[in-house]
């Protein structure tokens, strides 16, 4: 039976173009193979394997330039889960590989085969000895790892530009380093403590006290095999020289034969040489790592030079006087920076192509930062610069300067030929002759008709570059494998460099590891993979591979999609903040998920699959709420995606109702409150299990996307009576949203004063009274028909509320006041892109400001009775993007001792009424939210939108309500 107004999933449709070689057969149709599926539903448990179509589909991508499609994916739950899986494959013969955060570059967390899904069940952490040690699962999201370090004063060495995404099994596995990460800081040398489960299904903690004796007793051929292979290293005095030249500069090609040199034991051999073996020496459960204290105050400046070669003599000095980082970018990306940064230094876009900047970093105390400006001024005295340096302390414009060197990756991204890949590469010269480096490096990549852009961390000699290569064209994956071949006789034949420096070996440098380290030491490095994985259950081909060519296949194509997409590069930066990341999909496999619908026929079985597949797991659990367009680097918003596939899917049926709803929204919003006032009397009658079931057979009729669930305890509802104000004396027009107008008071809180009632109270206290039309109710942000794709509704609803605030604001002359983040965004972001120019001037004309500056500037004219001892705040993802959060939190510590952002918290993905449609997407969004309030409770709990409040409270149990409560209680 089709639900009445259901939407219609193949309106989506495929894009435009031609079916692609590469597209999935029909023999995937139905996902996973039958028995395997079954085998692995039986070892683990249904919930644990995915093996739909999309599963495998969503999976076979991660940020570099290749696809896999594994057989299925698996969600083990801990050591004994993975034990029994790598016993499965070694009965079965089959083969495995891990995957965390899935930004690997090099193609070291794909499979066709098993999949193992490191990050949802392994996130975790306990910091230890006061900071000094962090304990943390695999799972564990790098700047999640940060943040709570942060409160000891200490961090971790490691950090790479994706730290907001990669975790910290997927740091460990590939040694990554970044910006700040000296040799010193790196894993290999930061990690103290593993707890690994070896392919025989051996779990060894190398922290227990026995835990030596314990690994010679269960893998005696594993440890007598290393001391086997220590002897025979340690005896090659050229060998022993080898490798110690290897690591006097960033190296991750190939295994850590380091360890050999630095352990003597059996096991403090292979715990260092688990560090930067991207999983295929063993599955890693648990890492200890010591941190660095962590300088309170940070300064930075960029110094520009006429060359590269000026900017490099420069270095040496500048990592002698302490510098945390010296960043190395050419002009042409400072030129096109600037066109993409608003706020970028104007003299960026007039910079000779030869030229050169260093962004430079300082952290300490105050008064050491002050004699470092002071030395970097002495030692450039003298120097050539292209503009004066200007050293900062200010937090956002700190933030502005490495997001432009972070944004290089967006910059390439955005003018790459369309359908090109983007591989992103990373090589080490000796720091010495990093410019000689960088010179030889841009001839190269202009012989073979690549852009000529370096950039990276100049202290270490570690330069990135980009290509773009069209890989479906065999002229140029010819070409691609021409430059490769030549960047390897540059780096290592003329160097004696690195050709892997932070990004791990992977499949696109595998071949290349024995050209690096010569025949012995490679053979080494085979014996070692042999010892500890004698089956070739763990990651084949990843860093040793007997295949010259594999780097040249399994490309995956780029096929044209939706413009608002279309440039994705599908790095993943977006998935930690996706509210549906723990349930269904993520932005970046929603649009891995439409490319291949792309790449398929128009009568394709597989495309009719994916589109039926997709309707939940891409369309319906999508917040649409935009928070993953802040850490893209192309800024793609695939919630606007999402909004166009559904108006495309919407049905006549379905715009009727939405224009309808639109023009009665008073008469429906009375019905709802006067639902509210019976929710009490309802649930003591027949029950919230009647009332869900009631609301269930509603969605089955006509829709789960439309008709909100029942998910629990309800709000009081809102007074039927809005404040009495006046106009005459209003310093702002106050307009209250319309689900403060119908949702009231948490269950728990007293029902007065309503939220109307305590804003207009305070603002009044403050001297700044505001005033409430009397023609308020009926209209509405019009966000909700925008995030349903329910055009007519949208259109009207967007119309009428601009003219009715034209008409309250007296023309613009008096400013608006919004008292909910969700409606204020609404109204500036979206309000305007959908009526006509003349509504569109009158909108730009106006003042509409939210509830969280009005309060903010309230505050010196108020004062507070008592402060709280902590507060848990939750930034919404409207007051994220309005770049409301500062000034919230500034509210918060006025009411307030402490302030506590719980770690990873994100859009609550409550997503006006998203949430109440798919409470499973609120469950999901706020995961990690709930596991560190219930690890630290508050004495209040705050935000500033009403439904993600209601959500809040639905997910974590804890009673979220409006800032403007606690605000107009602490000053009365």
């Amino acid at each position: 039976m089709r639900k009445l107004l259901a939407p219609r999933t193949t309106r989506i449709g495929r894009p435009d173009g031609p079916a692609q070689p590469d597209a999935i057969g029909i023999e995937h149709l139905g996902g996973s193979p039958t028995e395997l599926a079954r085998d692995l539903t039986e070892l683990l448990g249904a919930e644990q394997v995915l093996h739909r179509l999309s599963d495998l589909v969503r999976y076979a991508s991660d940020a570099s330039p290749y696809r896999l499609l594994p057989q299925v994916v698996v969600r083990p739950r801990d050591a004994a889960d993975v034990a029994a899986l790598l016993d499965y494959c070694r009965r079965t013969g089959r083969h495995t590989t891990l995957r965390s955060g899935g930004t690997s570059l090099n193609g070291q967390s794909q499979s066709d085969d098993i999949l193992i899904d490191v990050r949802h069940h392994w996130n975790g952490m306990t910091v230890e000895n006061d900071g000094a040690r962090l304990r943390a699962r695999p799972g564990t999201i790098l700047s999640h790892a940060n943040a709570v370090l942060a409160r000891h004063g200490r961090r971790l060495g490691p950090d790479p530009a994706s730290a907001d995404v990669a975790t910290i099994g997927g740091v460990v596995a590939n040694n990554a380093g970044g910006m700040r990460c000296r040799l010193s800081r790196n894993a290999y040398h930061c990690v103290s403590g593993i707890t690994f489960v070896l392919p025989s299904g051996t779990t060894i903690d190398t922290e227990a006290a026995d835990a030596e004796s314990e690994f010679r007793k269960a893998e005696p051929e594993l440890a007598d095999g290393l001391l086997a292979l220590r002897a025979e290293i340690l005896a090659d005095e050229e060998l022993v020289e080898r490798i110690k030249h290897k690591y006097t500069i960033r190296n991750t090609t190939g295994y850590a034969l380091n360890a050999f040199l630095d352990a003597e034991t059996p096991l403090g051999i292979f715990r260092r040489l688990l560090v930067g073996s991207e999983g295929t020496l063993a599955f890693m459960a648990e890492v200890v790592i010591d941190t660095l204290p962590n300088p309170g105050t940070t300064t930075v400046t960029w110094i520009s030079t006429e060359s590269i070669d000026a900017a490099a003599r420069l270095v040496p000095a500048l990592v002698g006087l302490g510098a945390e980082a010296v960043e190395l970018m050419m002009a042409p990306a400072l030129t096109e920076a600037a066109k993409a940064f608003p706020g970028a230094p104007s003299y960026w876009r007039t910079l000779d192509p030869k030229a050169a900047a260093l962004l430079v970093e300082f952290r300490g105390e105050a008064d050491a930062l002050d004699d470092a400006e002071q030395s970097v001024k002495d030692l450039l005295a003298h120097a050539t610069l292209l503009h004066p340096i200007e050293f900062t302390r200010d937090e956002e414009l700190i933030e502005f300067n490495w997001r432009v060197r972070e944004g290089l990756l967006g910059i390439v991204g955005r003018l790459r030929p369309e359908g090109s890949a983007v591989v992103n590469e990373d090589v080490c010269f000796p720091p010495a002759r990093i410019a000689e480096g960088a010179h030889d490096l841009q001839q190269l990549l202009s012989k073979h008709g690549f852009l000529p852009g370096v950039a990276g961390h100049a202290a270490y000699g570690n330069l990135h570059f980009t290509l773009t290569p069209l890989l479906s064209e065999e002229t140029d994956k010819e070409r691609y494998g021409a430059f490769m071949a030549d960047l390897v006789d540059l780096i290592i034949g003329k160097y004696d460099g690195s050709l892997k420096a932070e990004h791990g070996t992977g499949r696109n440098m595998a071949p290349f590891v024995e050209r690096e380290w010569g025949a012995k030491a490679t053979d080494i490095m085979w014996r070692l993979k042999r010892l500890a994985d004698p089956h070739g259950v763990l990651g084949p081909d990843v860093i040793l591979t007997t295949d010259e060519d594999i780097h040249l296949k399994h490309f995956k194509s780029t096929p044209k999609i939706e413009q608002v997409a279309n440039l994705c590069i599908e790095c993943g930066f977006c998935e930690a903040t996706c509210p549906s990341r723990n349930v269904t999909t993520t932005p970046r496999q929603r649009i891995a998920l439409r490319r291949e619908m792309a790449r398929q026929a128009e009568d394709s079985p597989v495309l009719a699959q994916l589109q039926a597949e997709y309707e939940y797991d891409g369309i319906e659990t999508c917040a649409a709420d935009g928070t993953c367009a802040i850490p893209c680097p192309l800024q793609i918003n695939t919630g606007d995606l999402i909004k166009g596939f559904r108006r495309a899917e919407s049905t006549a049926a379905r715009e009727r109702a939405g224009l309808a709803a639109a023009r009665h929204w008073g008469r429906i919003e009375r019905l709802a409150r006067m639902a509210m006032s019976g929710v009490d009397g309802i649930q003591s009658h027949i029950g919230v299990k009647v009332l869900t079931e009631l609301t269930n057979a509603a969605r089955f009729v006509a829709g789960s996307d439309l008709i909100p669930s029942v998910p629990g305890p309800m709000p009081h509802p809102a007074p039927a009576h809005l404040p009495q104000t006046e106009r005459e004396s209003a310093r702002a027009v106050y307009f209250p949203a319309c689900i403060n107008r119908i949702f009231g008071r948490d269950p728990d809180k007293p029902t007065t004063p309503s939220l109307p009632e305590a804003f207009v109270t305070l603002s009044a206290r403050a001297g700044m009274p505001v005033w409430i039309p009397d023609d308020v109710r009926g209209l509405c942000c019009s966000t909700p028909w925008a995030s349903k794709g329910l055009a007519e509704g949208h259109r009207w609803m967007a119309e009428a509320v601009c003219d009715a605030l034209w008409r309250w604001s007296d023309h613009g002359s008096l400013p608006v006041v919004v008292d909910a983040a969700s409606c204020t965004h609404g109204l500036l972001d979206d309000v305007a892109e959908h009526v006509d120019d003349s509504r569109r001037d009158q909108m730009n004309a106006m003042s509409i400001r939210d509830s969280i500056t009005w309060c903010r500037d309230l505050l010196p004219l108020l004062s507070v009775n008592r402060k709280l001892e902590t507060v848990a705040l939750h930034p919404t993802c409207s007051t994220t993007h309005l770049g409301l959060n500062r000034d919230l939190k500034a509210v918060a510590s006025f009411l307030a001792d402490a302030t506590v952002v719980p770690v990873g918290t994100t859009c609550c993905g409550t997503a006006g009424d998203r949430g109440l449609l798919h409470p499973e997407l609120v469950v999901s969004a706020t995961r990690d939210e709930k596991a560190g309030l219930d690890a630290s409770p508050a004495q209040a709990y705050l935000s500033a939108n009403r439904t993600c409040e209601m959500g809040l409270r639905q997910a974590t149990g804890q009673p979220y309500e409006s800032f403007i409560f606690l605000l107009e209680e602490l000053t009365r």
